[in-house]
């Protein structure tokens, strides 16, 4: 299956002309999950050729550069004739901001929105092989961030070992593998732990947006297959970063070494640095072990399983 990030935004609550505010979408095997929507977001949408199909929108709060582009979506969509709900996800006590939003354009959708309120630690959405949970994150508004998680995936089958225990090819390996014992002819009963190895983890992708560095990510991006950190702010302008409640690639790259993620994602970064991510990339790497990138609008990354 498929995880495929699409950075629609990068930039820090600033444009510039070459990185648009905040705005991510995951497309993870069909499911089309927007997090985030600056302003722009739907011009970046046509540019870099996502489409406007998404069934589920992630606010991490409500600074202007996270949330400008909701009405020009809701607008188009409704120029495009949607028919499918969206489900919208906010933090706890600004479902009524969010719902103003949705109608600044003056009219009402013409398809549903359901916005749900979420509090850190709850599970904003559970469906089948995934869930998407909040966390609390240290900005100066209340905030969150989110990590889509997969369930573990079945062990890998010994097909070898299960022939020489005599199952035949066909249907019993299915069982096997499903987790139900087989009987032979002969009357053996070969269960699954046989020929069946552990489950093998699902993949983690963390997003933070704004924030100061919190032991909150540390624990929720554990193991994360891809950080998508904030790093508004190379070490030169580290007490900037705390006054405005965000933080460095320095920073970013400490989160990422003690949380053992795989990549880190080096995101907001403020428009001061027109275009030049060099130190910020060298200060992250000073810090974290792994692979880390500074995306620009449009860059595709794919996530595989931890044991690709």
């Amino acid at each position: 299956m498929s995880m495929r990030v699409t950075f629609l935004g990068t930039s820090g609550a600033v444009p510039t002309t070459e990185r648009n505010p905040s705005a991510i979408l995951v497309n993870r095997e069909g499911d089309r999950l927007l997090f985030d929507a600056a302003e722009g977001t739907q011009r970046q949408m046509m540019r870099f050729g996502t489409g406007f199909t998404i069934s589920d929108l992630f606010i991490t709060h409500l600074h202007g550069d996270h949330v400008l582009g909701i009405p020009g979506l809701v607008q188009t969509w409704n120029f495009n004739d949607r028919d499918d709900p969206l489900m919208i996800y906010t933090p706890r006590g600004t479902g009524d901001d969010i719902d103003t939003l949705v109608h600044a354009v003056g009219s009402q959708p013409s398809f549903p929105i359901h916005i749900t309120e979420v509090a850190p630690g709850e599970v904003a959405v559970r469906r089948d092989e995934y869930e998407v949970r909040a966390f609390r994150t240290d900005h100066d508004t209340n905030s969150l961030g989110y990590a889509l998680v997969e369930d573990d995936r079945k062990g890998r089958f010994d097909r070898e070992h299960a022939e020489e225990l005599g199952v035949p090819v066909g249907p019993k390996f299915q069982q096997l593998h499903a987790g139900n014992p087989v009987e032979l002819e002969d009357g053996t009963v070969v269960n699954p732990e046989q020929v069946v190895g552990d489950p093998r983890p699902g993949r983690k992708f963390v997003y933070t947006a704004d924030t100061r560095p919190s032991e909150q990510v540390v624990s929720m991006a554990e193991d994360a297959d891809l950080l998508v950190h904030d790093a508004t702010f190379a070490d030169d302008r580290a007490d900037r970063a705390r006054k405005t409640a965000h933080s460095t690639a320095a920073q970013a790259g400490n989160i990422a070494q003690r949380a053992g993620a795989v990549r880190l994602a080096l995101m907001h970064v403020s428009s001061r640095y027109a275009g030049d991510v060099s130190p910020h990339l060298r200060e992250a790497r000073e810090e974290f072990d792994g692979e880390v990138f500074a995306p620009d609008d449009g860059d595709i990354v794919e996530v595989p399983y931890p044991d690709e």
